[in-house]
């Protein structure tokens, strides 16, 4: 059976939509947007702000630690590394895929499509593996009755096959339907079709010289067959963005006028900056994350990479972890297991206000030294999971029904 599910993914993926046709573009719901450029999720990624918007927050997502925590029975919690998914999580998806890459593959179809999937091997009732499904080929069908999903996956050569729900480890974006979610790329298809659009026509300017850069002028008139041979030597010479800065050589009292930049001009470059926050606006990325810096200030990028966390990357993560509990855990398990990203990475501050920050945890007693050489990756030392407390004060329990301060 898995071999059968790997050869019908395989198919797949040996296609692609990188140059879609109409026809092509019309299978997947895809319609040309008001600039006349057709935008799909691959071909969206043509666009610098889509690609590094998504790259963003795709590898903040994948590069963050993922483990699986089972809860004690005083409250507290410890790493389950003896379950099975512990190691898919955090170590290898399946035996060509690591975590990072898995991870990476499915935030990027998410901020993509909407939709991120993978197929979950078991073995003997335990999860082995999980694989990652390209979005196109996945169809969610919703029973009427149950109202519970299915998902047919199908081939490059028309084959099809229908996973049950728990074959299935489905993640969804922002949507109007509780089975999938709306790719994000559609609902920004004006925005960015016009970006692309600006993109190509800047590029033509410098490429064949669509503006001209100045007009020449002469007292006599010209001849067709002069006027060809200028445009072809002048073209020839001065033509396309490798031959800007070439000294022009003009005969016979002809004169160049050089051609200023207008208005209109100016208008383009303030449009294009627009449309890189316009996108940046729809994935919620903080324009300086994008390298756009013209109003960015170190404080204010301060709080907008906090922000970033709170606001942009804490939705998908608390996404994953709801899918990990659905879809990875049984409901046996569940009520003792659960998947948490660790955050600390992105919200450290610098080694000052860092070590600063764990010295006051640390005589406050709100953290053991042991857990602050955990939190910079240092081995723990005998004695460290001792707390400590302010010289005055003291537990209550110690001072024998006292107050607890003196």
């Amino acid at each position: 059976m898995f071999e059968g599910f790997k050869k019908l993914i395989g198919l797949e993926t040996k296609t692609t939509l990188a140059d879609p046709s109409p026809e092509l573009i019309a299978l997947f719901g895809a319609t040309p947007s008001a600039s006349g450029v057709a935008v799909t999720p691959e071909t969206a990624m043509r666009c610098p702000t889509v690609y590094a918007s998504v790259k963003v927050i795709a590898e903040s997502v994948a590069q963050l630690p993922l483990h699986l925590h089972r809860r004690k029975s005083d409250g507290g919690k410890e790493r389950a590394t003896d379950h099975p998914l512990a190691e898919l999580l955090h170590g290898q998806a399946n035996e060509w895929t690591s975590a990072f890459e898995f991870r990476l593959f499915m935030q990027t179809a998410l901020c993509l499509h909407g939709n991120a999937f993978a197929f979950i091997n078991r073995t003997g009732g335990k999860i082995a593996e999980l694989i990652p499904i390209p979005s196109p080929c996945v169809t969610v069908e919703v029973d009427p009755v149950t109202m519970e999903p299915s998902y047919k996956v199908s081939s490059g050569d028309g084959g099809q096959r229908v996973y049950d729900r728990t074959e299935i480890f489905h993640l969804k974006a922002l949507g109007t339907s509780p089975h999938v979610g709306m790719s994000p790329i559609t609902q920004m298809k004006e925005a960015i079709g016009l970006a692309l659009a600006m993109e190509e026509h800047g590029a033509r300017i410098f490429s064949s010289g669509a503006r001209p850069g100045g007009v020449f002028k002469y007292g006599k008139t010209l001849g067709p067959e002069a006027l060809k041979r200028l445009r072809e030597s002048f073209n020839a010479a001065h033509a396309g963005g490798s031959n800007g800065g070439k000294t022009l050589i003009l005969e016979d009292g002809m004169d160049f006028e050089a051609l200023q930049f207008t208005s209109v001009d100016l208008q383009f470059l303030e449009l294009r900056r627009h449309q890189v926050a316009e996108i940046a606006r729809g994935f919620r990325i903080p324009l300086h994350l994008l390298q756009e810096l013209e109003r960015a200030t170190h404080n204010n990028a301060e709080s907008m990479g906090q922000q970033f966390l709170s606001l942009t990357l804490l939705p998908w993560l608390k996404s994953w972890e709801g899918g990990i509990r659905r879809a990875l855990l049984t409901p046996e398990e569940r009520p003792e297991y659960y998947a948490e990203f660790l955050t600390d990475d992105l919200a450290r501050a610098d080694l000052a206000a860092r070590f600063d920050a764990y010295a006051k945890a640390v005589t406050n007693g709100l953290l053991s030294p042991n857990e602050v050489r955990a939190a910079e990756n240092r081995a723990p030392y005998a004695g460290g999971d001792q707390f400590r407390l302010p010289m005055n004060t003291e537990d209550a329990n110690a001072a024998g029904g006292g107050n607890g301060s003196r």
